[in-house]
């Protein structure tokens, strides 16, 4: 499970010192990574589970799942996209069982339907421990998200499961129109960004597309269980380039496959695709807060603490989150400049506020 990220786009909400990944987004009583835990317990045991987090979040993790111990928590000293946090992980893997299959998942999903998703990741599981695969889970998209990656799929390529398909390409964010002929086409899924593979197949692939990568951790993996283990992790993220493993890996391998797939899945980065999953009022305002009164608005999503009276008038459109000592109102339109507001608040205000 990597759960290092910050989660930028849902500001003020996530904030460093408390990212999205540890907050109750949803109103169910259970964290986004606790949530991402019980699905993936279903899988496998818990002490099979191993989270990939930063320092600052040791102590989080361990509080959020009381069925994992220490060791099961690999901490990154800084943030180097999720090629380098993959590789740590598989040598960690490889200690314990060389063989394996392992399920990468971020720690930050939304996926409604769980019943199908443990069946997709069965078949995925079935298929990586046979074949030198490298799978995704691809979503049949349901509109033109300029938010998402995309991947385009050629032939199905087993009988058993004829929505395993081999991948043609990967796609980065696409503008709007681009999206548009995407989805018309119906040759191209959203990347999920949950990948399943053996550690034999994913280990090859580091060792052909990214040997640099692979050379630090390969070297660091020596120090496990040493006194040295924390200074050679400090040095190989010091010594490793920023690198995700779309870019690093899936989209130079040959051997890469997706399962197209329907669950009830979001990434929820941003406000907007959470405001998509909760209940709305009858002029599709959706409110997270339990003194909020909306005169003439609509299609606004409101999360404000139960303890402040909001009275919002006239709104369209728009997102309006209270978060301790930050208010954000914003246009749905111009959500993705969320992350840009954070990085002018980080140079003139400081980091108290990020």
């Amino acid at each position: 499970i990597m759960a290092g990220g910050i989660g930028s786009r849902f500001w003020p909400l996530s904030r460093t010192s408390k990212p999205k990944q540890f907050i109750d987004i949803l109103g169910t009583g259970k964290t986004l990574l606790q949530q991402t835990f019980t699905r993936m317990n279903r899988i496998c045991p818990a002490e099979n589970i191993l989270v990939v987090t930063s320092q600052l979040y040791k102590g989080i993790v361990l509080e959020q799942l009381p069925d994992i111990t220490p060791d099961q928590v690999l901490l990154e000293p800084m943030r180097r996209n999720t090629a380098p946090c993959i590789s740590f992980a598989n040598y960690k893997i490889k200690q314990k069982n060389p063989d394996a299959v392992v399920v990468v998942a971020p720690s930050d999903h939304l996926i409604l339907n769980e019943d199908k998703f443990i069946e997709t990741i069965n078949k995925a599981i079935a298929f990586t421990s046979q074949n030198d695969a490298l799978l995704t889970l691809g979503i049949k998209p349901s509109r033109p998200e300029t938010g998402y990656g995309y991947i385009q799929v050629g032939a199905s390529v087993d009988d058993q499961t004829p929505n395993l398909k081999k991948v043609k390409t990967f796609t980065e964010k696409p503008n709007v129109e681009l999206a548009k002929v995407f989805v018309e086409s119906g040759e191209f899924f959203w990347n999920s960004g949950i990948f399943v593979w053996s550690l034999k197949s994913i280990s090859t692939a580091f060792e052909k597309h990214l040997p640099e990568v692979d050379g630090l951790f390969r070297d660091t993996a020596v120090y496990f269980g040493t006194n040295e283990e924390k200074k050679r992790i400090e040095q190989a993220y010091s010594e490793c380039r920023n690198v995700s493993i779309d870019y690093g890996v899936m989209e130079k391998a040959d051997n890469v496959y997706v399962i197209c797939s329907e669950f009830g899945w979001s990434d929820l980065g941003t406000w907007g695709s959470l405001y998509t999953h909760l209940n709305k009022d009858a002029k599709q305002n959706a409110v997270i807060g339990k003194n909020v009164m909306l005169y003439d608005s609509s299609n606004t999503i409101v999360n404000v603490p139960d303890n402040k009276l909001v009275i919002l008038q006239g709104l369209e459109d728009y997102i309006v989150v209270e978060s301790d000592d930050i208010l954000l109102i914003c246009q749905k339109k111009d959500e993705q400049e969320i992350k840009n507001f954070v990085n002018d608040v980080l140079m003139e205000k400081g980091e108290k506020y990020t």
